[in-house]
Parts: structure tokens; sequence; C-alpha cells
């Protein structure tokens, strides 16, 4: 309690440093304090340190970027109404920062972590603490470097635990609960490969993907198989598998062979009970799954495999990876949230000793995947607004712009131009001065000459699903004129806003999973190929929409989505796949202030760093932005 009381008194000197009226100031200390005190809240304080490893896989020594030495990182568990506290502690060679994803940070941007846009890196050999309040939200999240390709290693799991335990899960109370984070191990400079990619060269690939940090057994150094990750489990039990896509290039599918999968929970929000023996799960994205142990003793493959659209689309290298789960002859049943006393049980019946391989979807099955996140329902019928303030058409798709600011150049396969990923024909310019977007809009020292708006629509019409428009050609020659700014949507307090997400195959046919921070969407519908108002309008799902943060655009396809512009703030929206982001599709919301203190968003805490570097050693924000690295 002593430090909720130290806050709000930094809070007071910022306020009449900053002469921010006392009023506003008594008004929002009272919603702090009262949100502070909330009963039953405990805080979860956790230390990061950021720093540089040597770890050898496929016989390789490489120096990997992790947080305590680990990867994954360490997993953050708390109860909803928790309040949390990182410490950061830089020692890596790069700027950092963390976003907690999924978390909505409720008049806290301040805490969402997107260098420049809403807070300055933290430089190395500087530190930093996050605070956060996770309220309203139950499931499984996670957090990441949102520093160009980083979070490939800088990541780990976020779980939030019902406030009344988990006997109040809306499903049978599982005997354990199994992060399972999808990941890429890389043998690259990924600071490196985000410059490369920033600047049109885009060879540069994973080496392999892993479960839980680990390679598995498909892969093997000079005939020695990697190892792979192992669940134990007691037949009979049900197991809640908490499964995250840390990923940056794909979407996987998950299947455990022999079993199946009753899905309960995406993004930290609960669906009505689904069956499949499939996971469909794209970067960015969490599923929460029920597995009953049911199957005859023995072993039996997790495989987690990655999709591609087919040619003519671009084929690159992706790896199918594998761990067991695993029956044992003997075995205690205390384990994880199983209450009382050790008790060893015997399985009888006979025991499959050689592994169990499921049968997976062909790599190039994207349609499974279509399926999968459209059986996808809400358990809590939430109240989805009917009426609608603003209406956006966004198309996802590749561009290019000349090289060298020139204003004209040579189309298609030529080196005068630099491919971009666009929102509207838009490639994100990621903001070049000096004050971060959020503290320039808080204090209105910004200059909107630096930014341009994102279109409602993009300039022009046409056949967004034509597959010939995939191979250069001068059909998509004439489509891949396209713009780099800074680009920024304005919504009022409390809009409700539809946005049409429509993926092109200009260049490539890729799917989008589009994340929005500091918010929930309502994915009203999706299709394949061309979004069509007249018609799909009316398949909207207005009672029971399944609520994301990360919402996946199918394969040349669409996907409908409403939000209330409710938290105000600045807040990133952009493709989760991490080539995508570091070609530019992305943009900022800005979301302005309410009339009230519970629509206004706070000043910054006490100890937030208003120059780069001014925890200890000062820096001007020039010479900051001078040696940032990320």
């Amino acid at each position: 309690m002593a430090s909720v009381w130290k806050d709000l008194r930094g809070f007071i000197r910022v306020c009449e440093t900053r002469r921010i009226p006392m009023a506003t100031a008594v008004a929002i200390i009272f919603f702090l304090s009262t949100m502070a005190l909330s009963a039953g809240a405990a805080l979860v304080e956790h230390t990061f340190v950021v720093s540089q490893v040597n770890m050898t896989h496929l016989c390789k020594e490489t120096l990997v970027t992790v947080v305590n030495g680990q990867l994954p990182g360490p997993a953050i568990e708390v109860t909803e109404g928790d309040s949390v506290s990182v410490l950061l502690v830089n020692k890596s060679p790069f700027n950092i920062t963390i976003h907690w994803h999924g978390v909505k940070q409720w008049l806290n941007c301040w805490a969402d972590g997107v260098p420049m846009v809403t807070q300055r890196p933290i430089m190395p050999n500087h530190n930093f603490t996050y605070r956060f309040n996770v309220v309203g939200q139950e499931g499984t999240l996670w957090w990441h470097a949102h520093v160009p390709f980083l979070r490939a290693t800088v990541h780990g799991a976020l779980i939030i635990r019902p406030r009344h335990g988990p006997s109040s899960y809306p499903f049978p109370k599982p005997h354990m609960e199994v992060p399972i984070i999808i990941g890429d191990w890389w043998e690259l400079d990924l600071p490196q490969v985000d410059w490369s990619m920033k600047h049109g060269s885009f060879d540069f690939f994973a080496s392999g993907s892993t479960i839980n940090g680990k390679l598995g057994d498909l892969f093997n150094c000079s005939g020695v198989k990697e190892d792979g990750y192992v669940l134990d489990v007691v037949p009979g039990k049900t197991y809640l598998l908490r499964v995250i896509n840390a990923g940056l290039f794909s979407e996987f599918y998950l299947k455990i062979a022999g079993h199946k999968f009753t899905v309960v929970a995406a993004d930290a929000n609960y669906v009505s009970p689904y069956t499949t023996d499939v996971i469909a799960i794209a970067p960015g994205e969490t599923v929460d799954a029920l597995v009953v142990a049911d199957a005859a003793p023995g072993r039996y493959y997790l495989v987690a495999l990655p999709n591609q659209a087919p040619l003519p689309d671009t084929q690159t290298p992706e790896f199918t990876t594998r761990g067991l789960v695993q029956y044992s002859d003997n075995h205690s049943s205390d384990i994880a949230n199983n209450d009382g006393p050790k008790e060893e049980e015997k399985v009888e019946g006979p025991t499959i000793d050689v592994p169990v391989a499921p049968e997976m979807p062909d790599h190039h099955d994207t349609i499974t995947s279509f399926y999968f996140h459209s059986n996808l329902t809400s358990l809590h019928h939430q109240q989805v607004p009917q009426q609608v303030d603003e209406h956006m058409f966004i198309v996802l798709g590749l561009g290019s712009i000349c090289r060298n600011g020139k204003q004209s150049c040579k189309r298609g396969d030529k080196n005068e131009t630099i491919v971009l990923a666009t929102m509207n024909n838009v490639s994100f310019q990621h903001p070049m001065a000096a004050t971060p977007m959020l503290e320039a809009h808080y204090y209105h020292t910004g200059s909107d000459d630096a930014m341009q708006e994102l279109p409602d629509e993009p300039p022009r019409l046409f056949n967004f699903t034509d597959t010939a428009l995939i191979p250069f050609g001068p059909k998509e020659m004439s489509l891949e004129p396209s713009s780099k700014a800074t680009v920024v949507r304005r919504f009022r307090q409390g809009a409700v806003v539809d946005m049409v997400f429509q993926s092109t195959a200009i260049l490539q046919g890729d799917s989008n999973p589009m994340h929005l921070h500091g918010h929930d969407m309502f994915l009203l519908a999706e299709g394949l190929g061309n979004y069509d108002a007249a018609k799909d309008v009316a398949r909207y799902n207005l009672v029971n929409p399944p609520v994301k943060n990360t919402v996946l655009v199918p394969n040349l396809g669409w996907a409908a989505v409403r939000f209330v512009a409710k938290n105000p703030g600045v807040w990133f929206m952009h493709c989760h796949y991490e080539f995508h982001l570091a070609m530019g599709m992305a943009a900022v919301f800005i979301v302005e202030d309410g009339t009230t203190v519970d629509t206004s968003l706070p000043p910054p805490p006490a100890d937030f760093p208003l120059c780069c570097g001014c925890d200890d050693n000062i820096l001007s924000d020039e010479l900051c932005l001078q040696t940032k690295k990320w």
C-alpha cells in the first residue's frame, strides 16, 4: 500500500510542475486510488533482465537476446483485478520496449510499450518500470518486445485467472494448465534482418520452428536429434492448453495424435465450447483449449505445422516442429491445480511405445484456418453496439515507392523500387520526431503536418483477389505506386467504428493477422473473395460474435470488425506478421478524451521518462534518436 501512496504523491508533484488544475488532479487521484484499493487485488512484481546469451541448436552457437536468460521468457501469472509491476533492466545492446499484448491498458496508454508511439525506447544500460492493472479480462495473453524482430526471442505468457479461482471457469476445472508457445529459431542478426526488409531485401528466414523453445526431433545436428517439448499426462485428466503463436512469419496448425481439443477461449475472451481435432493460430493470437487424456497409454506427437498460400504465391522455407504428449506407467496425480495429498496411480492396459503421429492438413491448406476462425462465437453475449458512427474499408496489400526519393521509376521486378506493405496504399513511416506521439498528443506539442490521415477507403477499386496480380507483370504494376507517411486516424471519445479489412493479391495472396492495441474488436463476419456490402452486411453476427484483439483476415478474403473507441490515448494498429510490420502495414489510432475523468487520459506516471535516458545518464532527444537501434 505504501507504494500506491508514493505513486500518488509523485503524481501530485507532476501536477504541480506541469500546472495541471488542482480540481482535475484531485478527481484523477480519487479515481486512481479507488482502483488501487479494490478489494482482493494483489501487486504482482517481476524483474526482467534483457541480455544476450549464447544458445546452441543445429550445430551452431547463436547469440540470442532473451529475458532472464530463458526462451521463452518468464510467464506472468495474475488474478483478474491484480496490478502488475515489471522492472525492465536493459543489458542488451539494443533499445527495448515491451508490449503487453491484449492487455487493454484502460486509461494507461503510457504502459503500452510501442517505441516513439507511446514511449521512448529503453536504452542499453537503462531501466524502466511498467505498471498496469489487469481488470475485466480472463484467459491467455502474452508479452513481447515491440522492437522489430526481437520479439522472436523476447516474449512470454501472460496468464489471467478468474478472481474467484479455477472453480469459476465456465468449463470443468482442469487438472493442469499448460502454456504452449509456438515460435521460431533464428540463426541471423535479427535487427539486421529488420533493416534489410525496410530497404527492400527479403531473403531472410528462420532456421526452424519451436514449441516452448525446443525444436523437436524433426531437426537434427550431425545425426543427433534436437530435444523436443514433452507433456506428461495422467489418464482421464483434463488439461487446459494455453496456446500462443509467437512466431514472426507463419500461421500454424496444431494437432495431437489421437486426441481432440475443446476450444474455450481466444484472445482472453471465452468462446462457446468448440470441439475440433486441429487448432489454427496466427501470429499474435492465443487459443485456450481443453484436452482430455483419454487415449490408450503411450506417446503421441504434438505437431505444429505452418501453412502458406499456394502457388503462384512466393514459396518460402517454413518448418514443422513437434513435441510429445506422454502417458507414463507410474505417476503422481499431485500436479498443478490438483489440491490434496499425492496419490500414486497405476495405468492398466497396453502401452504404445512408438509415438503416434497425427494426420496434418496440407501446408497449402488455408481453408481449414478459415473454417476454424469462422466457427468461433462468444460464450457471453456482449452487447454489440447497433448504431455505427464511422465506416472504414481498409485494403491490405503490397505496393512500392521509388528508391532515393525519385518521383518516377520502373515498377515490377526492378531494382528501382522498394516494396512496401500498405493500408489503403499508404505505408507507415515510423515517427521521426524527437517526442513520442503519445506525449505530443497529451501536451498538444505535436504538428499535424508530420502526419497523414488514414483514408476511409483505397484510392481506387479493382478486383482485389485476382490471382493474376500475384506475379510481377503489367496488371499489378499499375497498382503498385504507394506512399509512405506517419499515418493516423482520430476518433472522438466513444465512437463506434466499423472496419472491413480486405486482403489483396498484389504480389502475394497472404492472410493478415491485424492487431489493435488498447481495444478488443467484435469479429462480425469474414469471407473469401471480395467484400460486397450489399450482401455481406446481412451476414453480420450481432448476437454473439467472437471478441478478439487480433483478427486474422483470411487469404484472399476479408474480415469485418466493430469496436468502440473509448480508451483515450494513442494506439498502434498493425499486421502481426513481422515482415508486414517492418514493411509498413500499420497505422496509429488516436482516441480523443471525453468530458469526464474516466474518459480522459491521466498524465504520465511520476517516473515516466520525459527525455531519452533521463533515468540516469541524461541524453538529449536528438542524441537518443541518433543512437537508436530499433
